[in-house]
């Protein structure tokens, strides 16, 4: 019976290692997930808050943030629809 469970876990090790390869393999082929019109919205964007001049939306307040003058850069790109990922809830 000690040989039936071994067999067992064995398989069943085996079976989640060939998805999780196919998973990684799938997502590869997608191609670019940004155009490079997109990349080149978002270094605009991150030259102008180095540069002090970007504003947020509507306070108007100064960029100081990385990460929100890229998000900046990347909604710009999606109104212009240039090739960018869905925005995460």
């Amino acid at each position: 019976m000690a040989t039936k469970k071994a067999t067992k876990r064995k398989s069943a090790a085996k079976s989640t290692r060939t998805s999780a390869a196919k998973k990684s393999s799938s997502r590869k082929s997608s191609g670019r997930k940004y155009s490079p019109s997109a990349g080149k919205d978002v270094e605009r964007e991150m030259r102008a808050m180095k540069e002090g001049k970007l504003k947020s939306g509507r306070s108007g307040k100064k960029v100081t943030s990385r990460r929100q003058a890229i998000a900046i850069g990347l909604s710009e790109a999606r109104k212009e629809g240039k090739k960018v990922p869905a925005k995460k809830k």
